[in-house]
């Protein structure tokens, strides 16, 4: 009974997020094209304050995968071009 009304005094914008909260957004930004819309959305423009700090650690995840899967397909296409010019070397 004391803890709930310590949540009835924190501000809506500090309501701390259920873990199934966590794992519902979570499911929601791994969708392709439509929760990336929703993840920048709530990483922009989100009311509450750990739901958009949650969504601002994915966008960053989502980066940092974009980034390493650029490398890697940069660096296998070089290899690539390179077996051509240099054909038996690699």
């Amino acid at each position: 009974m004391a803890s709930n009304t310590k949540l009835n005094r924190i501000p809506p914008e500090y309501q701390p997020i259920s873990m199934w909260g966590y794992f519902g957004y979570g499911i929601l930004f791994q969708i392709p094209i439509i929760g990336w819309i929703f993840l920048i959305i709530f990483a922009l423009s989100a009311g509450n304050i750990n739901l958009r700090n949650f969504a601002r650690s994915q966008f960053c995840l989502m980066i940092i995968w974009l980034v390493l899967f650029l490398i890697s397909a940069t660096s296998g296409l070089m290899v690539s071009m390179l077996h051509g010019v240099f054909p038996g070397t690699f």
